[in-house]
């Protein structure tokens, strides 16, 4: 746990105040002088610690007049590509941080600078994995840095090896030897991740205890916030779920008011729970207006689940799965499709996704065959 690492960090709260401070004053500095270097790159970086820590779903909104203005008086230049992949990675949009790197590449950009965001993105879209497990763990072993080991974790994590992903995402903490508390948060709400949602047979009780040092941590982490009132509240403990969730309200994040919803709901508070669910809805409808891509898979959790609409959650699923072909994506699609009745669906993406992953050893184990199998035997009896 934390306090057993002995990690000395800045307090949560004013980390985010200085955050918050040091972004103001870069954006300044942007609209001073747009081409003045390396402050375009932080801004991009202290706009994802924004988005990631606090929850604020303007930040992306933010990036992309960045970018607007950044190719107005930097069109064609190497720079400006590599801030529109990083830019375009950071919203969902992967083709086009494709197209852009390959513009960097071409421009100039240093190889690594390249290959850095390249990599983040064959990751996350399940793209080469081979090669980027490869490269995971050479930087690992070479650097050892923490967000090194976090890279590493999160790969090992989606390539089924639990045990492999839990040792080194404590490793990323036993070497974490600097201040700030973001990338100490970062580490334990992966952990939350790991033992929460992502292994077989979920261990909440451990997966809270992380979410918990998260937020100890890091007060204003509105994701690890939502996570952990989704546990408190399972337990019955609504009561500890609605004070987790109400000071994050002021995030924006539409899924803080749906959990919140749900919270009231099991009160028996209908009347302030039906408010939050509008807002909710009116906010997730806002960010796919805006952000399709960046915001699909939250979309099909909310219409899959209190949302109340199969067929939304079913086209949002689709979306998803076609930018980015995970095997998480297609077990979310699949799972989809069976609870909305839809076998031809369900059947469609079960085998697609035995075309991309079928040879994969951890396919032939993972919930999305077994649970296919069971319903298909279910609607047969």
């Amino acid at each position: 746990m934390f306090e057993s690492l002995d990690l000395q960090t800045t307090d949560g709260e004013i980390a985010v105040i200085n955050l918050e401070s040091a972004r103001r004053r870069l954006w300044n500095r942007f609209f001073a002088d747009p081409l003045r270097e390396g402050v375009a790159e932080t801004v991009v970086e202290q706009e994802q610690l924004t988005a990631e820590f606090v929850g604020d779903v303007q930040a992306l909104d933010r990036l992309e007049a960045l970018v607007g203005q950044l190719v107005q008086v930097e069109a064609g230049s190497a720079r400006a590509a590599l801030i529109q992949a990083q830019v375009a990675s950071m919203m969902h949009r992967f083709a086009d941080a494709r197209h852009f790197l390959a513009r960097a590449d071409i421009g100039g950009a240093l190889s690594a600078d390249v290959n850095r965001v390249l990599l983040n993105v064959d990751q996350t879209c399940g793209a080469n994995l081979g090669k980027v497990l490869d490269e995971r763990r050479e930087t690992a072993r070479k650097f050892g840095r923490t967000e090194d080991l976090v890279a590493l974790g999160a790969l090992l994590a989606d390539l089924r090896e639990f045990t492999d992903a839990d040792r080194v995402y404590g490793q990323a903490l036993e070497v974490y030897c600097d201040v700030s508390p973001f990338p100490v948060a970062w580490v334990c709400f992966q952990l939350g991740m790991l033992w929460g949602e992502l292994v077989p047979e979920p261990q909440t009780a451990r997966a809270a205890r992380w979410y918990r040092t998260a937020i100890d941590c890091l007060p204003s982490y509105t994701k690890a916030r939502v996570h952990l009132a989704e546990i408190y509240s399972s337990s019955g403990r609504a009561g500890d779920a609605e004070a987790l969730l109400i000071p994050a309200i002021s995030s924006g994040d539409p899924e803080v008011r749906w959990r919140l919803a749900d919270v009231l709901t099991s009160q028996k508070r209908y009347a302030e729970a039906e408010v939050h669910m509008q807002a909710a809805q009116f906010g997730f409808e806002a960010l796919l207006e805006r952000h399709l891509l960046a915001f699909a898979d939250h979309g099909v959790e909310f219409y899959a689940g209190s949302g109340n609409s199969w067929s939304r959650a079913l086209d949002l699923a689709r979306v998803n799965v076609a930018n980015r072909p995970t095997l998480r994506a297609f077990e979310q699609a699949h799972d989809v499709a069976v609870n909305a009745g839809d076998m031809e669906a369900a059947s469609q993406i079960l085998a697609e996704a035995t075309m991309r992953w079928g040879s994969a050893t951890f396919f032939r184990s993972s919930r999305l065959a077994k649970s296919h199998s069971e319903e298909w035997e279910g609607a047969a009896a």
